[in-house]
Order: structure tokens, then sequence, then C-alpha cells
């Protein structure tokens, strides 16, 4: 399917998925997108905020309507696309895939994305938040060793519109999001393990750690134990282990 019409602007509003989901409901077709120059309620994974100074950012929300067993892949597929739309506004970067659902440049966060899926109602809301000009001083101070944006990355001035620069990641996010909805499970996650930057890495969560393996056909985490146990974890927050 084709997104980025309709497309819904707000320069400010509490989040694009809340705006998109209400859209939704009242039946607002497929391939719909909504963004913002700033939103005041961003969310990420597990309900932590998604902060980024006016026009600094990408947020996005796109409607995949059908949503339907076509799509049990869409976390992976959905990072992806932003890898590409990324790679094709900066053609110097190169990004990889943090399971489950963060795009990395050198180690360091570009985008989340965060999926709202309504099965019942046969549609998913697709948010996403990448970092497009945003100066390591604009960011709070705990993530500016953690976090980019892609004019960092690529070692490039800011631009000096910002607003042309967001027009322009929104429609190249639009037509990756359409190459990999509608792409077959093989090549999902084939294109995933290219890009996986957690393999062989030590990972930890709640209930243990071990080094990560990659993904299996169904998108979990791979993960060798201590004692040589392969264990598959699901969506839960699964950190890195400092040495």
């Amino acid at each position: 399917m084709e997104f980025g019409w309709p497309w819904r602007h707000w320069e400010r509003t509490d989040s694009t998925n809340v705006r998109l989901r209400e859209l939704a409901a009242a039946g607002a077709p497929g391939g719909t997108v909504v963004t913002a120059g700033e939103q005041t309620a961003g969310r990420g994974r597990q309900g932590r905020s998604w902060t980024a100074p006016a026009g600094g950012a990408l947020l996005c929300s796109a409607l995949l309507r059908p949503f339907d067993e076509r799509h049990e892949l869409l976390p992976l597929a959905v990072p992806l696309a932003v890898c590409e739309a990324a790679e094709e506004l900066e053609p110097s970067v190169r990004c990889a895939v943090k399971w489950p659902n963060d795009v990395l440049v050198d180690g360091r966060k570009l985008a989340g994305v965060l999926i709202e899926a309504r099965p019942q109602d046969g549609w998913a809301v697709i948010g996403v938040g990448l970092n497009l000009a945003i100066e390591p001083g604009e960011l709070p101070p705990e993530l500016r060793d953690r976090a980019t944006s892609l004019h960092t990355a690529a070692g490039a001035p800011p631009p000096a519109d910002r607003r042309a620069c967001v027009a322009a990641a929104a429609r190249a996010l639009s037509r990756r999001l359409g190459r990999w909805c509608a792409a077959g499970r093989e090549e999902i996650l084939a294109a995933w393990r290219e890009r996986d930057a957690l393999r062989g890495r030590e990972v930890a969560w709640s209930d243990g750690s071990g080094v990560a393996d990659g993904v299996d056909d169904r998108g979990r985490l791979v993960v060798v134990a201590p004692d040589g146990r392969r264990l598959v974890v699901g969506a839960g927050e699964v950190h890195l282990t400092r040495a």
C-alpha cells in the first residue's frame, strides 16, 4: 500500500499517535499520515516520553489498514523502513537496528518506533520519531551520550530550512513504509539480520542475561544463556550489558 495521503500536519500537538488513533476510529483510510512540528506528550515504548526540539525531528504516525496476520513482523519491518529513509536522506550514514524497535547510528539512538495495533478493528498506528537536525546541546543531558541526529551523524551542517527537511523525511519514510509493510517474511528477516546491532553482544533483561544471537522466525530475540541454553525473549525491555 501507499502511505502519505491524506497527510495531516499539526504545528504542535500532544502526540501524533493520539491524533491518528482518533482519525482511525473515525474511519480514516489506510495510508493516512499525521506529522507534527512539536509534541507535548510524545511517547516511546513502555510509557517513556519522547522529546525533541520544535522542528528538529520527524514526528510521524502512519495508518496501516487493513492490518492482519500478514503483518506479524511489522515491528521488524518498520525500523527497516526508517533505516532506509535515513540513508536516503544522508547516504553517508549506515543505520543498524536494536531489537525491538530502535534505529542506531554508531551505537547511538537515531530513531524509535511505537506501534499501537487494533487487530479487532483491522488497523495499526505506526509511530516514528526520527532525529533530523538536533544539536547535541539541545538533547536532554541524560541523552547526550546515547542519542544522535541525522545531520550530526553525517557530520553535516544543520539545514537552513528545518521545515523542508522534515517534509522531505516524511516523504522518504512514507515511500519506505509502503515497501516494507508489503514485504514478505523472509525478506524482512534477512534484512533485519544484516542490520542487527545486538547479535553477539551481552544483553540483560528483567529475568536474566546472555549473549544475543539474532531473532527467530517470529521476530523474537534469541539469547544464549551462560549455561548454553538458547532462550527466546518477547518484546520486553532488553539492555546492553556494559563491560
